[in-house]
């Protein structure tokens, strides 16, 4: 799971002297805008600045849209991966997985299923939905401002959100108790 099968680091640097010791906020987004439909609270938290990896087997023109992100918002690193790169497994980061019980997109139960892994490995995972039926979604406290980010970011997307509201009001996360 933690073996690279393919690194592409687009901008930044994964592990560093200076953060090494520091816990990182890592967002894991198995499609373009999933990092803003599920994570969107920690995503423009001014107190993170977060790595986001998002599946590798995209194609050149949705990487290109993705990487506009970082006009819109702080993030560290965006790196398209298939999996967690090992310089990011450490215990004090905190993890944010699609919830692999509640979304229904095979590539979203698959990242989550290795959230899980993760969490019953003892290590700080948040599970977020995409697909807004998780029984612990609540109101986004600023919907308009969510919206409009992707919008910005993914405006050749905007066709799944123009008229199911649910993925602008909406966001849940939980943890897992084991």
């Amino acid at each position: 799971m933690t073996e690279s099968i393919e690194e592409e680091i687009l901008e930044g640097e994964i592990v560093d002297d200076e953060n090494e010791s520091k816990s990182e906020l890592i967002i894991v987004a198995p499609h373009p805008d999933d990092e803003i439909i599920g994570a969107y609270k920690y995503l423009t938290d001014k107190q993170y600045t977060p790595i986001i990896i998002y599946s590798a087997d995209l194609d050149a023109k949705r990487k290109e849209s993705t990487l506009k992100l970082k006009e819109f918002v702080d993030c560290r690193v965006q790196l398209f991966q298939m999996s967690i790169p090992a310089p990011l497994v450490q215990k004090e980061n905190t993890y944010l997985f699609p919830d692999p019980s509640y979304e229904l997109h095979p590539t979203h139960r698959i990242w989550g299923t290795m959230g899980e892994q993760l969490a019953r490995g003892g290590y700080n995972v948040i599970f977020y939905s995409t697909n807004m039926n998780a029984p612990y979604i609540h109101e986004v406290e600023t919907p308009d401002e969510k919206r409009k980010l992707l919008e910005d970011v993914y405006p050749d997307q905007k066709s799944l959100w123009e008229f199911d509201q649910k993925y602008f009001l909406f966001e849940g996360h939980c943890k897992w108790v084991f």
